[in-house]
């Protein structure tokens, strides 16, 4: 894959398909390389398949299946530089995931714009070359 240019792999998993498409079409247009999955079970796959192909993970916190914590926790351990981003429209606590990775975890409350989900990734992503992770 041809990363030139490329802001970063993102791994996309939300179970409402209007959402997950528009995070994707955004996504994409902005400059990264978007992968989405409807179901926790598929993202695990994605990850088990590709431990060191995404940068990042946008996570629906919610979801049925594979937990946010655990999910996040499999991701996090098969991808030392991975980062999680977890959204919901309820609260979360993402503490005991920040204990274990700090600076690799954040929360975006939903519902966020584009934009938002955008500079959210920025700010992610942007800490990991900041520290020559």
């Amino acid at each position: 894959m041809e990363t030139r240019g490329l802001r970063g792999r993102v791994l996309l998993v939300d179970d409402e398909p209007p959402l997950l498409k528009m995070m994707s079409t955004y996504l994409t247009r902005a400059g990264y390389a978007v992968t989405v999955c409807a179901t926790t079970e598929s993202a695990n796959a994605e990850i088990l398949a590709k431990p060191d192909g995404f940068d990042i993970a946008v996570m629906d916190a919610t979801m049925d299946g594979i937990s946010l914590d655990d999910l996040a926790r499999r991701m996090l351990a098969a991808n030392p530089s991975m980062r999680v981003l977890g959204a919901s429209g309820y609260p979360v606590d993402m503490s005991a995931l920040e204990a274990i990775a700090p600076g690799r975890v954040a929360f975006l409350h939903k519902p966020f714009t584009p934009q938002m989900l955008a500079a959210s990734l920025g700010r992610m992503l942007g800490a990991e070359k900041e520290k020559g992770v």
